[in-house]
């Protein structure tokens, strides 16, 4: 299916705006929305991509540049300095700027006259796929599929204040959790943490686990890119985003 893809400034309601990178299906039919939320990179060329083979699924999808704040439109590479980079600008993140973020990205692609559907879903990435629990905590999406999402069952949520594991009751939608078994930075008992608290609230959900997968699996600009994980994840998240937001 062939894509059509533009840059976009999205109103912020304090003034200003925030970048996004949005794509969609060549054609004018009204299509679902998939926010897709980067890692902390930036919306670089693996972003941009993903953006890509969302829309190439039939949907609009946006992502928006959450790091508008402190290093708007940066593009990280998959190395040491853009890992130092990247992790400046996450240690700058707080949770009611990220959620009122998402609120904005969802609020302007569901105006868009080209979106329907019945709800919007997100897809996110490392600190992405806890904005994407996040998001489905906050903004009522209603389909998420968050990917090794970091932090997400820590003591505080972004820049202090409640966790995210925390607000897990206050999830509408259906969320997928992906996680790598070999992955150092988000340990197997913070994946329990987080698969207990959903249970707990009795959310529809599904927890992924990939044994032989580390950090960042789906991203095939790393050296931990694990294709068969990233393909059946990728597959259940289209599921998941076909069977929730399809009219």
């Amino acid at each position: 299916m062939s894509v059509v893809t533009q840059n976009v400034d999205i109103p912020l309601p304090q003034g200003g705006t925030m970048k996004g990178y949005l794509a969609r299906p060549e054609g004018d039919e009204a299509l679902p929305g998939v926010l897709v939320f980067m890692e902390i990179f930036g919306i670089n060329a693996h972003i941009r991509d993903v953006t890509e083979r969302i829309a190439a699924e039939g949907f609009v999808a946006l992502a928006p540049d959450y790091f508008h704040r402190t290093g708007p439109g940066i593009e990280l590479n998959y190395d040491e300095a853009g890992m130092a980079e990247g992790m400046g600008h996450l240690g700058q993140l707080q949770a009611d700027q990220m959620i009122s973020d998402a609120k904005t990205a969802r609020d302007f692609l569901q105006a868009r006259g080209d979106v329907n559907g019945t709800g919007i879903g997100a897809i996110g990435f490392c600190i992405g796929g806890h904005m994407t629990y996040l998001a489905a905590c906050e903004i009522g999406l209603k389909a998420a599929a968050a990917y090794y999402g970091g932090g997400i069952a820590a003591d505080q949520g972004p820049g202090g204040g409640p966790s995210t594991v925390s607000r897990t009751a206050k999830i509408k939608g259906q969320i997928h959790c992906y996680f790598g078994g070999q992955d150092s930075m988000i340990p197997q008992d913070q994946v329990e943490v987080i698969r207990d608290a959903l249970e707990g609230a009795h959310t529809s959900h599904s927890i992924h686990v990939y044994g032989d997968a580390d950090h960042g699996f789906n991203c095939d600009q790393r050296e931990s890119f694990n294709e068969a994980a990233a393909r059946d994840a990728w597959s259940h998240s289209m599921n998941l985003f076909n069977t929730e937001l399809r009219d």
